[in-house]
């Protein structure tokens, strides 16, 4: 039986994470974007966007579906592999919890088909698709700590600044 993975919270960068798996918060189309999904294909290098387009002319000529994730190699930066997931829009007339929730899941699924041990997380949603800090905190951390990876065994929120970092510290305190 799988156990969970341990949750660590890092307030920095995420381009400059040594891990096995660094996610990225992307847009469907796969090319890059602004925010964290810009910041690393910069980083990152041409590699990724040539892995990226590799994808978009195979099996994701459509993009990637919202929730869904795929995986990369991570070209320059410090981790092995990227995991591109694409996280909903927030809206106040529906529900799209779900998705948002899938997206932590799908990239955890994938890190763990490539045998990862070491995950990081941006807070997916939380930027300019709008998701709220607290809610988009509350959903990672509730996913992450539900999922049984076989092979990941520590799974790391970083978070950009002090108000995203307090609204993860707030969720991963014991009740």
């Amino acid at each position: 039986m799988s156990t969970r993975p341990e949750i660590v919270l890092v307030r920095g960068d995420i381009t400059e994470q040594d891990a096995d798996v660094i996610v990225n918060a992307a847009n469907s189309s796969l090319l890059g974007g602004g925010g964290v999904d810009g910041a690393i294909h910069r980083k990152g290098g041409p590699a990724i966007l040539a892995a990226c387009r590799e994808l978009r002319a195979g099996h994701y000529g459509g993009g990637l579906q919202t929730g869904r994730a795929v995986a990369t190699t991570a070209g320059n930066l410090a981790a092995r592999w990227v995991v591109h997931t694409v996280g909903p829009v927030h809206s106040r007339e529906e529900d799209r919890s779900e998705l948002l929730a899938s997206c932590y899941r799908e990239s955890l699924r994938v890190a763990d088909e490539l045998g990862a041990r070491t995950v990081a997380f941006p807070a997916v949603s939380t930027g300019i698709y709008g998701w709220p800090m607290d809610d988009g905190a509350r959903i990672a951390v509730e996913t992450v700590r539900a999922a049984r990876p076989a092979s990941v065994t520590e799974v790391r929120f970083v978070l950009f600044d002090e108000r995203a970092y307090d609204s993860f510290a707030e969720r991963l305190r014991p009740v």
